[in-house]
């Protein structure tokens, strides 16, 4: 009788959550997948099935190459700029510095930050006329350099990025700190007495130790940055000229601007295929670190 209580318990609990994740991921999920199929403008109820026309659409539009020109330069950025940031300060904090746990809560400050409030706050940094960054140019002699950041095409998209990377610096360290400390002393140690300086202890043992940490971090950054939308829209709505647009933000504009919600949807397909790709990449790397240190 208890036994059978508890596994009713254990069925009440486990069930509330799916319910709640059925209904919020699980059926939008196949709503859009069907919405893909049809020319549905969000609005009426009327819609017709117009089969892959959608998808044959996504792979001829110019805004969605565009689109994905820019998620690849978010996507580089945002493996190596925050990656390579994190474990700088990582490498650093690991010295016990003076006040080394003030540091570590100042550089991961921003990630406990919306990224709503990060975009309104790079966005008073770029401020034509008082922004820190121009009025900073102007007091080295740079005046030539300051520039409207957010308005200009060419320098639109960097300048989203790097208040991205910004954000997800603190997170990088704090992955490769916790990978640190696992890495025994003992064997920079040995290397040391073997002849070997920092650097190539660094490169040699450290790095290639490292290597667990460096995953999440580079999985965390790729993921991230198919998903960013919130930085987008509250600093440049993918503009000006489409020259900021990532594909979750050309998403957004053809669903809920234009009113193509089948076109929309597809593009939402799209997007969690290659956000499928890559987290079947990391899972393949996971399980073979795992074959690695078993």
């Amino acid at each position: 009788m208890i036994k059978r209580q508890r596994r009713l318990w254990t069925i009440g609990f486990i069930s509330i959550p799916l319910v709640v994740y059925t209904i919020i991921v699980v059926a939008p999920l196949f709503y859009s997948f069907f919405y893909s199929l049809t020319d549905w403008n969000g609005l009426s109820s009327d819609f017709n099935f117009v089969g892959f026309k959608n998808f044959a659409k996504v792979f001829s539009d110019p805004l969605f190459a565009n689109a994905i020109k820019n998620t690849v330069i978010w996507t580089v950025v945002a493996i190596t700029a925050p990656t390579l940031a994190g474990l700088t300060l990582a490498l650093i904090l690991r010295e016990g510095i003076r006040g080394a746990n003030i540091y570590k809560s100042l550089f991961y400050l921003p990630i406990a930050l919306s990224l709503a409030v990060i975009g309104q706050i790079w966005i008073w940094i770029y401020q034509p006329r008082w922004g820190l960054l121009n009025v900073a140019l102007e007091a080295i002699g740079l005046e030539s350099a300051t520039r409207a950041w957010l308005a200009d095409p060419q320098t639109a998209l960097i300048s989203v990025i790097a208040a991205w990377s910004w954000q997800q610096v603190g997170l990088s360290m704090v992955i490769f700190l916790a990978g640190l400390t696992s890495i025994s002393p003992e064997l920079t140690e040995a290397a040391q007495i073997d002849g070997a300086n920092y650097w190539q202890s660094l490169r040699y043992v450290i790095i290639p130790l490292l290597r667990p940490a460096s995953i999440v971090v580079v999985a965390l950054a790729v993921i991230n940055s198919l998903k960013s939308f919130d930085i987008v829209f509250t600093m440049t709505k993918g503009g000006p000229f489409h020259s900021s647009d990532t594909l979750a933000m050309f998403m957004y504009n053809e669903s809920f601007k234009k009113y193509y919600m089948g076109y929309g949807s597809a593009i939402a397909v799209v997007l969690f295929l290659i956000a499928l790709v890559v987290i079947a990449l990391y899972f393949r790397q996971v399980k073979a670190v795992e074959q690695l240190y078993d």
